[in-house]
């Protein structure tokens, strides 16, 4: 990462674009989680949470994998669900109260600061957001204090770009309909943390008995149009890079998206898109 990379004024930015697509992961959770509730479950056993512990997820969005973790741990642990999106944070809020989870806080919390309690959580999870922190060692660093010595902590980031076509096709389209460099992330990104040897050196930094593993989410939408509407409506780095053009021109990119997510995963018989996408799941232990 060059030396003008501001992480303060990105953070505050990345706070702002997910607030701005919060409500479209409010609309569309229950597609989204068909595919993402197989990669929850599986940072839950990684990270060995049982009954009785008290959890910490980071990135939460609007409230997973913290609830599914809260239905684990029971009326006699905790979760505390963090993000740096307060809207978001409210619809997950809301979510809790609606399924009787009593058992849950959310809270908007800079993990870069860990203004926690440190020492206090059993196990940590963090399910496709540690790749958009602009300074990840710094995160495991303060996650690893946050636990309680054996305590763990399992994270989901996305593979190489080839590999997830659910962000890598209309990421690249869009650089290339805006002639924007389409090479991989050199800062945070959706991609930034798929190199596994990267991945491995961050944790063994911090924890020990370290493991990587690979992951198939599978997502399914009824057409590529509906596919079309789901990214714009929850895919926040790339409407980032849409912000400045016109109506008409983000119209002509999203057609083109519609196209070619048609032409290369539409089912021909019932038109329904089916994208498998690779995820890479990383666990240690606080020594």
């Amino acid at each position: 990462m060059n030396n003008s990379f501001d992480s303060i004024q990105f953070k505050i930015n990345q706070g702002k674009n997910w607030d701005s697509v919060a409500k479209g992961w409010q609309k569309w959770w229950r597609v989204f989680e068909k595919g993402g509730q197989k990669v929850s479950d599986k940072l839950i056993e990684l990270a060995g949470i049982q009954t009785e512990q008290k959890v910490l997820d980071i990135a939460t969005g609007i409230g997973e994998p913290a609830m599914t973790a809260a239905l684990i741990v029971g009326p006699k642990g905790f979760v505390t669900a963090t993000d740096i999106s307060k809207a978001m944070l409210e619809i997950g809020e809301k979510r809790a109260k609606r399924e009787g989870l009593k058992n849950i806080e959310f809270r908007q919390v800079d993990i870069e600061e860990a203004n926690l309690p440190l020492s206090s959580f059993d196990a940590a999870i963090c399910r496709w957001g540690l790749m958009f922190l602009p300074n990840p060692s710094l995160v495991l660093e303060n996650i690893q204090r946050l636990l309680i010595p054996g305590g763990r902590f399992a994270a989901a980031v996305w593979s190489e770009s080839a590999k997830v076509p659910q962000l890598n096709l209309p990421l690249t389209i869009v650089k290339k309909e805006l002639r924007l460099p389409s090479s991989e992330e050199t800062g945070p990104g959706a991609f930034s943390l798929s190199n596994l040897n990267l991945l491995r050196k961050l944790f063994e930094a911090r924890f020990s008995d370290v493991r990587i593993e690979k992951i198939q989410v599978t997502f399914e939408f009824d057409s590529a149009q509906d596919f079309v509407n789901f990214t714009k409506d929850i895919a926040a780095p790339v409407n980032a890079l849409l912000t400045n053009e016109t109506d008409m021109r983000k119209d002509e990119i999203w057609k083109e998206v519609a196209d070619q997510v048609r032409l290369k995963y539409s089912n021909k018989i019932n038109g329904h898109v089916i994208l498998n996408n690779e995820a890479i799941c990383a666990t240690g232990t606080r020594p």
